[in-house]
């Protein structure tokens, strides 16, 4: 195995979070091709978003923790092979029902890895590694969303490139993570600690839980607004006067970006001053986007989405450098994969209530302007919490952990 330095280990490991989250995001701006093909509209576009999301929580659930057991390398690596089977499956898919089991197989490739590769980037770096946590998936969704929106309008074969494209980076990554120095060794009895490890269950170490209980609605209303985009970005923007597949992904891909970007510019603050601030800036953009479906602007909603993303970002951020700075190495995969399970909860859910009305009522700018008081309701509530809880005392950075080869 090859002992790398932590900055080359942090990059790569963030590297991959991207990879994933960009395959995650990837199929959102093919929704409108596969529909016109396939004969589905917002529902089933719903549908297909909200599957992944709950593959990737019954992931979580069942495998989570498996990496604090078996190690982070072995879960990795069987989460990107898994990733490459699911994308082999978008890649060919010949309808509906194929692209439900692409999407399924993306979602248990996901839930298994982040929990694994969030914890390695902790064990590498707490600092930098809770800091890449909370920003790392934005810029995967962003840059997923906007490559496939590129390919989709400008390449060839537009249904196969992007997945193409996503295999060989994720298999480049498979050489350099196999050649990773282990940070999680196994200790005796790991084999019978990882099989008890499957049922599904959230355990949060009593110190985490007062924290777990103050992020977990800003993580849900952050992540709500974010499934919004996720599936009915595309056909809102149409609405709105919007012509072109770019033009669609750019909805999601301006939340996201700007999400990551904000996390790594505001780092200096404090978890709780990150949350408030998420708090604010997603309440004033989301307000910001609802005032622009009413006046049918589509530059407004770029604009208001630009200000949700900010608070996407910082919330999210908070959230997960409060409630993973206070776990130790051998909780970190587990913690970090119920902050993932809260996620997906709000991305998954309020998605597919939202698409479900959009097949009844047929106006889905209606429906965003219900969603979008939805979303800003939860951040008020997550504001309450927040705001009764006293700031604590900074956390001290521990010092780097080795890499222990195996």
């Amino acid at each position: 195995m090859t002992r790398r330095s932590p900055t080359t280990t942090l990059a790569l490991l963030v590297s991959l979070v991207v990879t994933f989250l960009a395959s995650s995001a990837a199929p959102t701006p093919l929704y409108a091709t596969y529909g016109a093909e396939w004969g589905f509209g917002s529902l089933g576009t719903t549908v297909a978003f909200g599957v992944y999301a709950i593959a990737v929580l019954v992931a979580l659930l069942v495998l989570g923790r498996l990496s604090d057991h078996l190690g982070r390398r072995p879960v990795l690596l069987a989460g990107i092979a898994l990733q490459v089977v699911s994308l082999v499956v978008l890649t060919t898919a010949p309808g509906y029902a194929a692209l439900l089991t692409g999407r399924v197989l993306q979602g248990v490739a996901t839930g298994a890895a982040v929990g694994a590769v969030g914890a390695m980037m902790l064990d590498v770096d707490r600092v930098r590694g809770a800091i890449a946590n909370g920003s790392a998936p934005g810029a995967g969704t962003a840059v997923g969303a906007l490559l496939s929106g590129v390919v989709v309008q400008f390449a060839p074969a537009p249904t196969h490139t992007i997945y193409l494209l996503i295999i060989a980076l994720l298999l480049v990554q498979a050489v350099a993570v196999a050649r990773l120095a282990e940070t999680a060794p196994r200790l005796p009895g790991a084999a019978a600690r990882a099989r008890a490890s499957l049922v599904p269950e959230i355990r949060l170490p009593r110190a985490v839980r007062p924290l777990m209980l103050t992020a977990a609605p800003v993580v849900f209303a952050v992540w709500a607004l974010a499934g919004l985009y996720g599936s009915l970005g595309p056909a809102l923007v149409r609405a709105l006067g919007g012509h072109g597949v770019v033009l669609g992904g750019l909805a999601l891909t301006t939340l996201a970006g700007v999400a990551a970007a904000a996390g790594v510019a505001l780092r200096d603050l404090s978890p709780r001053a990150l949350m408030l601030v998420g708090i604010g800036s997603l309440v004033l953009g989301v307000a910001g986007v609802l005032v622009a479906v009413d006046l049918g602007s589509l530059a407004g909603f770029y604009a208001g989405s630009f200000v949700a993303g900010i608070g996407f970002g910082t919330g999210f951020q908070g959230a997960v450098r409060s409630v993973g700075g206070a776990a130790q190495p051998h909780e970190r995969a587990g913690v970090l994969s119920a902050v993932y399970v809260v996620a997906y909860l709000g991305m998954g859910v309020p998605a597919v209530v939202a698409g479900s009305l959009v097949g009844r009522v047929g106006d889905v700018t209606a429906v965003v302007r219900d969603y979008g008081a939805v979303v800003v309701l939860l951040a008020l509530a997550a504001l309450a919490g927040v705001a009764r809880r006293p700031a604590a005392a900074p956390v001290p950075a521990c010092p780097q952990v080795e890499a222990v080869r195996p």
